[in-house]
């Protein structure tokens, strides 16, 4: 949105991007330090127009409305620049076109902030590509995991990657670490998941006739003597869902710090695995604008492959 004046009413033409987003939605983004219940205020007192008429917060905009607003005081946002390499998220580019941006994230970094983290992987990818536009996240990794990460570069990329995952139309796959001898070539594992909230504050799932249905697959790779490696296929995306559903087999994740066997994580950070063993592989979609099938990788991680290598070693 073009700088807005103090002393007089600007206006701005919608881009296609925005198209199909709520207004009340579209101002919170771009007026900055602007407090929701003014930006409300003004929708409902007719100071804002959207091509001279009076709207609601729930109109959705279309490519080429012109939108007015009202005189405000707000600070102006500085000039986007590309930060120091020092501050720039470390994470491999897996594809990128107009519409999809693909990153392999890294173990440790949250995808969007909040809950005292003040930047995430999305804002940090916004401040180092100011050109581009629009950048949301498809879909959300879990601060500990690894690996394949969804972005869309227009608004049209993203209404169609959702429609695919609500579908169940996306393939992802992960590589898991567990504690336990597990012997199933495939196990396949529907159990209904329900959120809850402790004392703190901190979600928490855990399985519960109550709870929404999901469906993970469980594929065997490997064992080693108190250990398996699992390949899980997500046929829902319930919060934690992998986490939850091998904690309840009996089966916790290693280095898992919500529901896995604590006294055992302390031991494996001394052996050198540092953080959870869940890594999102591989994702398969097909091209939000082209159709075409893009089955999308992020290779192991070498802290991963050396805890694997530690255990081949302490077998042989």
């Amino acid at each position: 949105m073009k700088g807005l004046s103090k002393d007089s009413a600007s206006w701005h033409e919608v881009e296609a991007e925005a198209a199909g987003q709520r207004v009340d939605n579209y101002l919170t983004k771009w007026l900055k330090g602007v407090p929701k219940s003014h930006i409300y205020r003004i929708l409902r007192s007719g100071e804002v127009r959207i091509n001279s008429r009076r709207v609601g917060p729930d109109y959705r905009m279309q490519e080429g409305d012109r939108l007015r607003l009202p005189p405000l005081r707000t600070a102006r946002r500085p000039l986007a620049t590309v930060p120091p390499p020092a501050s720039r998220l470390k994470a491999d580019v897996i594809h990128e076109d107009d519409f999809l941006l693909v990153i392999d994230k890294p173990a440790g970094v949250a995808v969007h902030g909040g809950s005292g983290i003040s930047r995430g992987v999305i804002e940090q990818l916004r401040l180092e590509r100011p050109e581009c536009r629009f950048l949301e996240l498809v879909h959300r990794l879990d601060r500990d995991t690894s690996g394949v990460l969804l972005l869309a570069k227009r608004r049209a990329a993203l209404t169609a990657l959702h429609r695919q995952l609500r579908e169940g139309q996306v393939q992802k796959h992960y590589v898991v670490l567990v504690k336990g001898d597990w012997r199933d070539g495939k196990r396949s594992v529907r159990l209904p998941l329900h959120k809850y909230v402790l004392a703190s504050g901190e979600r928490r799932v855990s399985v519960g006739r109550d709870g929404m249905p999901a469906h993970t697959v469980f594929r065997l790779q490997r064992n080693w003597s108190g250990y398996s490696l699992l390949e899980a296929e997500l046929k829902t995306g319930r919060t934690h869902q992998i986490r939850v559903h091998l904690a309840h087999l009996g089966y916790p994740i290693a280095g898992d710090d919500k529901y896995g066997d604590f006294k055992l994580n302390k031991q494996l950070v001394r052996e050198g695995l540092k953080r959870m063993f869940l890594h999102a592989c591989k994702v398969v979609i097909s091209h939000p604008q082209s159709g075409a099938m893009l089955a999308l990788e992020a290779p192991l991680p070498l802290d991963l492959k050396a805890f694997l290598a530690a255990l081949d070693a302490g077998e042989s």
